[in-house]
């Protein structure tokens, strides 16, 4: 029998299973959602809809074929909380789940690549990729083939991501330079518009005529365009570009003396990247911490093409419409709008415009005050680490007590966003909070029941039998308490 003919046994196993384990039946469009991904396509589905649950049913089936299926979240931590909960269909349909988070060693990576059905971010499975293609052996390589693979957040992945280049690098030889610290020094003399000019959009910085005469003054030259000081103008271009076009707790954050890039797309910190061609260099001699040798491009892809290396590709999103010609040109991938459960009751209101930013914040304050004080939960999305901080501020000169979830505290992440529901509560974020967060009213039941059972000890892939046991007596204490603060 062919996968697609076993589609309805299979889809309707996993429909059972989930009811069973954790009390979520798959709606009928569900399951249209399933089809259309199992089919190739992309499934576009409305917020709320419940993704997580619809890659459930093409994910089992083509595990079936035992070559593995990838599940692609946006962040290690959907990864990690969908992995767990779905895990649970999974191996009560006898299937193993698999998953794949920053700082694994290589065996444990390996083990979770052999799993039926493997969660992790396009990141990490980039870099496996890359890694797997510099490995010195066969037995060093921790991937399996490139089968089939489910993205979550697919424009934001496929689209907005596309052409961001994963490289891993080598130190390069020769050692940290001086002159990062002490054009550094100069780029703080010089000021915009009088001696070197900005332009943000197309992201480049040009020295002018006094600026030039200042760096020349100040190292003592006569000509900075000799032939013999060139490599000094890739040091003041690198300096006036940290100085001007990266910002602090915007750009990159500074955590344990060390300068660490913020993701744009989702306000994470990505954990040992570093911005290429003496720029990072540039930006740690600006903040003041210990400048690190360069590196070197050892080896790089980019996810549009790491991607184009599954067998069969699909995905979810809430927004892909605006994009189905660059869907099918680029992947191939046809988008499939799948209707919603029941009538979009949501209310969409229009846009506030403030003169300024100062009133903006003083407003929105006030608005989160008095929603605060009818127990309303409310969830404020920042553009920033900066921006969440400040408005933090403002809240604590109020007295209202808060959350603060962005790049700096992303370890306490699940914890703040499964409170983020509860009665009264006030949760400050960035784009962490964004794509795939599922922020339940009255707290989310599974993550504390995973909390209760994680206090007691309890592993689901150590000893499972006993996991489900209290999972099925802890679950509905729970679920009930969270449904009365709802």
């Amino acid at each position: 029998e062919t996968l697609d003919e076993l589609l309805p046994e299979a889809f309707a196993a996993v429909r059972e299973a989930s009811k069973r384990t954790l009390g979520m039946r798959h709606f009928d469009v569900q399951i249209m959602g399933g089809a259309a991904l199992h089919l190739g396509n992309i499934a576009e589905m409305k917020t709320g809809e419940g993704k997580t649950l619809v890659a459930t049913l093409p994910a089992y089936l083509n595990a079936i074929a035992g070559r593995g299926v990838h599940v692609i979240t946006t962040n290690d931590y959907l990864a990690e909380y969908q992995g767990e909960l779905m895990g649970r269909v999974y191996r009560a349909l006898g299937m193993s789940t698999g998953i794949i988070i920053s700082g694994q060693n290589p065996d444990k990576r390996r083990e979770q690549y052999l799993a039926d059905i493997t969660y992790g971010t396009n990141n990490e499975y980039g870099f496996d990729y890359l890694r797997d293609n510099m490995a010195q052996s066969a037995g060093d390589i921790v991937q399996r083939e490139h089968f089939f693979a489910i993205v979550d957040e697919v424009d934001s992945i496929l689209i907005d991501e596309a052409r961001t280049p994963l490289i891993i690098s080598g130190p390069a030889s020769g050692e940290a330079n001086r002159w990062f610290t002490e054009f550094a020094k100069i780029a703080e003399k010089l000021q915009p518009v009088v001696d070197y000019e900005v332009d943000e959009k197309k992201r480049t910085v040009g020295i002018l005529e006094p600026g030039i005469s200042k760096v020349e003054d100040y190292l003592g030259i006569t000509n900075l365009y000799e032939s013999a000081n060139t490599p000094l103008i890739s040091f003041l271009n690198n300096s006036l570009k940290a100085k001007s076009l990266f910002k602090k707790d915007k750009d990159y954050v500074v955590m344990n003396g060390e300068v660490m890039i913020v993701d744009e797309h989702t306000g994470r910190i990505l954990d040992g990247r570093r911005y290429s061609e003496g720029v990072h260099q540039a930006i740690e001699a600006k903040e003041g911490v210990q400048v690190k040798a360069e590196n070197q491009t050892l080896a790089t892809v980019t996810l549009q093409n790491y991607f184009r290396l599954y067998k069969k590709l699909s995905g979810m999103t809430g927004t892909a419409a605006t994009e189905a010609a660059e869907f099918m040109s680029t992947y191939k991938l046809g988008v499939v709008p799948i209707p919603t459960n029941r009538p979009m009751i949501r209310m969409d209101q229009s846009d506030l415009i403030y003169k300024n930013e100062q009133v903006k914040f003083a407003m929105v304050v006030e608005d989160i005050a008095a929603r605060h004080e009818t127990g309303q939960p409310v969830l404020v999305g920042t553009t920033s680490v900066e921006k969440s901080e400040y408005l933090s501020k403002l809240l604590a000169k109020r007295g209202i007590r808060h959350e603060v979830l962005n790049a700096k505290n992303h370890a306490r992440e699940a914890a703040i966003v499964a409170q983020a529901g509860r009665l009264g509560a006030v949760t400050v974020a960035t784009n962490m909070a964004g794509r795939g967060t599922d922020v339940m009213l009255g707290g989310n039941s599974e993550y504390l029941t995973f909390e209760v059972l994680e206090k007691r000890g309890l592993d689901s892939v150590e000893n499972p039998e006993e996991y489900e046991a209290a999972w099925a007596v802890e679950y509905p204490k729970v679920k009930e308490q969270v449904a009365q603060e709802a």
